[in-house]
């Protein structure tokens, strides 16, 4: 099973376009419960709640040894009918994309990852080289930096376009194996409808919706396909951080299963 049947398959049987974000920051964690602990009690309290989990790479690399060792056993943990997001935004050239995409896809096993297209074809093909994986390409990230770059209107195609469609339009050109989706922010909810109807099959993965206080009715209707599929809408912080004390397991499912249900009544 690819990642698109196995993200499909998985939203049906939970009725849901959420994906929860475990990036464990200790500061924000209950005392004394470890970086795996935390992650497992967020995965037994919300895994029928979910279409996806999506790990940041850097909050476990921030924790040197005891961070990896936590993201190895997350990734083993998560039941095997939930693909697993790896977000590293990788973005490099010949050998050395290689090796990340083997590091992520074959060490790491996840399902998907976030790449960056700033230096081209040849640093995003080894990716997608893995047939059975996704591979979301940065597209308007949800920062509020973003206009730096990605709103710049460069010429092509015979005229004037914002870079960041020009990104989806060259994603869409590569994605020759179908397993090439768009990373485009809920914070900018007219760029995702521009992007969702210029490429109306491609999946879709949504962050904002939460802490960065995009517009969750505007991100589901802009962003889901013609089905009412292929987006995931991503929340980290305010699910996994619903509360400091014991109770963060239970916390986080009540807010992940409001989060779940409000995402399905702006479904049309």
């Amino acid at each position: 099973m690819n990642f698109i049947e196995k993200l499909t398959s998985i939203a049906r049987k939970n009725n849901s376009l959420l994906c929860v974000g475990l990036d464990p920051d200790p500061k924000l964690m209950p005392d004394k419960v470890g970086i795996f602990e935390f992650n497992q009690a967020i995965i037994d309290a919300t895994s029928d709640l979910v279409c996806a989990y999506k790990l940041n790479l850097a909050f476990y690399e921030a924790l040197d040894d005891e961070g990896l060792d936590a993201l190895k056993r997350t990734i083993r943990y998560i039941p095997d009918d939930i693909p697993v997001i790896g977000d590293a935004k990788r973005g490099d050239i010949g050998n050395t994309a290689k090796a990340y995409a083997r590091s992520i896809f074959t060490n790491l096993n996840f399902d998907a990852t976030t790449v960056s297209p700033y230096l081209g074809f040849d640093s995003i093909e080894p990716f997608i080289q893995y047939h059975d994986k996704g591979v979301f390409i940065l597209c308007r990230t949800s920062n509020a930096s973003a206009v730096d770059f990605q709103a710049l209107r460069c010429e092509a195609e015979g005229g004037y376009h914002p870079l960041f469609e020009l990104v989806a339009l060259k994603a869409s050109q590569w994605n020759i194996y179908g397993n090439i989706g768009l990373v485009v922010g809920a914070t900018y909810p007219e760029e995702l409808r521009l992007i969702r109807h210029s490429h109306p099959d491609m999946p879709l993965l949504i962050p904002g919706i939460g802490a960065q206080g995009g517009d969750l009715a505007s991100a589901v209707r802009y962003g889901a396909d013609a089905q009412g599929e292929k987006a995931i809408l991503n929340s980290s912080r305010q699910i996994i951080y619903a509360s400091p004390e014991k109770d963060f397991a239970q916390a986080a499912r009540r807010v992940a299963s409001s989060l779940r249900d409000q995402i399905n009544s702006y479904l049309p």
